[in-house]
């Protein structure tokens, strides 16, 4: 199938060629009529599909047939990180302008003065996260009386980062009658919940099967020493002359560390992460994006969506601990049909991780030796032992093993002050980041949790205040 038969008009189909595509994807071909013939949509799709394109390109279709007054949103598009949000409204301004259409981005994070004047100009589309669109309408900056389409994109997401009493909110200030897409990576039971109180009879799609990776992906192992991890991981970027990789890690502080040791190295790194400030996490991007920077070392609620075209390597730097973030993190490369490679560090003490990431796949992934530093490949003769290597094992000196013993067994005995904890982000079970656009929707990083709506918009006016004058208030 062509685009030319999914019966879209004559801009739009200039639009889709000047991007490139020569032919719809499989959930494109099947989402597209669906939204043109007037149904609600539940879809799993994992990523790097084009699901973003998939409903797209029908709502602008649709809004272009009738315009509007253009003073309030006619369709609202909900993402749960501000990456994505950015992300998916960059596909729909695309298509939008070709057709006269105004599309504006609203998230957390930034200066709020600067999107309430573009909603006052008028607009069209709406692409938002849960808690800086609340803002807005409570402050009736943003009304939403008008809406006739309403998107989830990445729904269990925002779920796992506990936005259903949001999405509760929002719901009450949209029409009952309405268009409702929902498009998730799972189908989770909090997923089929939420379909049911939002969706109308909706048809249901899926073009993958559930917890599997791109076979345009190509997945390898290497089974190296935690300790050997970093000089694995240049060996491999410098050896084999790497020039654009998104490296994953577990925590903040690991991020951090890792860049400083590239750098020094003169690989050109950068870190994302929810600590970062949003005008320079866009900055970041955009750099790695356009290949100023070499590898972006980031952690998962950071990197969830990114959207980076032709990205040859992702490295699982940590294992993931939940098995479906493997899915997600390698589906970042491997998009659009153009091949990737997913390399995974795995230390022994990550072997759980890594068996429960392949009960999932159904599959062993491949693992592959590099004599010098993985586990299982040849210990050059000035390296005098390396732990769990079994030819080393036998090789050493018993001294220099008890050596080696007692040194990691001293490490152990060193405790950490009490309570505190450094650098991990914000498991899934518990309260949002801030970089999540978290309840305290005032953009500010803090970590706790409003429960009080008329104290988060008292600090909102107070913050507003300082920023800039904004008339009434």
């Amino acid at each position: 199938m062509s685009f030319d038969e999914l019966g879209l008009r004559v801009e739009l189909l200039k639009a889709v060629t000047s991007k490139g595509y020569t032919a719809p994807t499989p959930i494109q071909t099947r989402v597209i009529p669906a939204i043109l013939a007037g149904r609600d949509v539940l879809a799993r799709a994992q990523t790097g599909t084009g699901k973003t394109d998939a409903f797209a390109l029908p709502l602008v279709e649709i809004l272009s047939l009738q315009k509007g007054n253009r003073r309030h949103p006619r369709a609202l598009i909900l993402t749960p990180t501000r990456e994505l949000a950015l992300q998916v409204g960059e596909s729909i301004k695309a298509y939008a302008r070709r057709v006269s259409l105004r599309c504006t981005v609203v998230y957390g994070g930034v200066n709020i003065t600067p999107q309430v004047d573009r909603l006052r100009r008028g607009i069209d589309i709406l692409v938002a996260t849960p808690g800086r669109l609340l803002d807005l309408a409570e402050h009736r900056d943003l009304n939403l009386s008008q809406i006739e389409f309403l998107v989830f994109d990445e729904a269990d997401r925002m779920l796992d980062l506990g936005f259903s009493e949001e999405i509760s909110e929002i719901l009450g200030l949209i029409p009952a009658e309405r268009r409702t897409m929902m498009f998730s990576a799972t189908y989770t039971q909090q997923i089929r919940n939420l379909a049911k109180i939002m969706l109308k009879e909706p048809e249901y799609i899926e073009v993958t099967p559930s917890n599997t990776a791109a076979e345009s992906v190509i997945q390898k192992v290497h089974l190296v020493d935690q300790s050997n991890k970093r000089a694995l991981l240049i060996h491999l970027i410098t050896q084999g002359r790497w020039t654009q990789i998104l490296v994953f890690v577990r925590t903040k502080h690991g991020a951090n560390k890792l860049t400083e040791k590239l750098a020094a190295q003169g690989i050109s790194a950068a870190a994302l992460h929810g600590n970062k400030s949003q005008s320079f996490r866009t900055r970041t991007l955009k750099e790695f994006k356009n290949g100023d920077i070499q590898t972006l070392v980031a952690t998962d609620v950071a990197a969830r969506g990114l959207d980076i075209s032709n990205l040859p390597y992702v490295v699982n730097y940590d294992i993931p601990r939940v098995p479906e973030d493997y899915i997600h993190r390698i589906g970042r490369t491997g998009r659009a049909g153009v091949s990737g490679i997913a390399v995974s560090l795995v230390s022994p003490g990550e072997n759980t991780h890594l068996k429960a990431i392949e009960k999932l796949l159904k599959q062993k992934i491949p693992r592959e030796t590099v004599d010098g530093f993985t586990m299982d490949g040849a210990v050059p003769d000035f390296v005098l032992y390396r732990p769990n290597n079994p030819a080393s094992e036998k090789k050493a000196d018993k001294a220099i093993k008890k050596m080696v013993s007692d040194r990691n067994a001293s490490k152990l005995r060193v405790q950490t002050p009490a309570g505190k904890t450094v650098g991990f982000d914000t498991p899934k079970g518990t309260r949002k980041s801030a970089e999540s656009d978290p309840k305290s929707r005032s953009g500010k990083k803090t970590g706790k949790t409003e429960k009080n709506p008329s104290r988060s918009r008292k600090r909102f006016q107070q913050s507003s205040k300082k920023s800039s004058p904004r008339g009434r208030r």
